[in-house]
């Protein structure tokens, strides 16, 4: 995980805040978030990606972890 606080939120990233989540293997991505410039928040499952709705970055990070719950089957 990796969350970068911008010096100023911006119509792109209202919250203020770049980050990117990964789950996965070298090479493979199973789970990410992120807001890669021009794509907003979302998040990938392997090759699908959808929108994100960011709430919070606590909020996020629960999602995220949920998710990676999920795909271990814990």
């Amino acid at each position: 995980m990796k969350v970068w606080q911008l010096p100023d939120p911006n119509v792109e990233r209202p919250h203020g805040l770049k980050y990117s989540l990964f789950f996965g293997r070298p090479g493979e991505r199973i789970i990410g978030y992120d807001n890669e410039a021009g794509k907003g928040d979302h998040r990938h499952y392997r090759d699908h990606e959808e929108p994100y709705r960011f709430e919070s970055l606590e909020r996020m990070i629960g999602d995220f972890e949920d998710d990676v719950r999920r795909e271990l089957k814990v």
